[in-house]
């Protein structure tokens, strides 16, 4: 007698049916932070979320990051408010532009 697993089929995505390859957990602000939301232009799919989301945690101070491709948002917890030029140099090296807070 064998067993048999299955395993669960795979999209041939790394993105969700969203486009997003975060599930959305982590941008929970704990208590004093700060949460800003920023518009980014570029981002069209998990690949941008996870560049624009690692450039932006390498500022000082950031707790989380959730990108959104869909809608150009990008949510930043920090422990204090962050130097718009700051958000903006990260996500340039990301290779996107900042367009400011949504």
């Amino acid at each position: 007698m064998t067993t048999e697993t299955q395993l669960p089929q795979a999209t041939g995505s790394c993105c969700s049916p969203g486009g997003s390859c975060h599930d959305g957990a982590g941008t929970e602000a704990p208590a004093g932070a700060v949460t800003t939301v920023y518009q980014v232009t570029g981002m069209t799919c998990g690949h941008c979320e996870g560049a624009v989301s690692e450039e932006i945690s390498g500022i000082e101070g950031v707790t989380s990051v959730k990108a959104v491709a869909s809608t150009g948002q990008v949510t930043v917890v920090s422990e204090a408010p962050l130097s718009e030029d700051a958000v903006r140099a990260a996500v340039d090296e990301a290779g996107y532009e900042l367009a400011g807070q949504a």
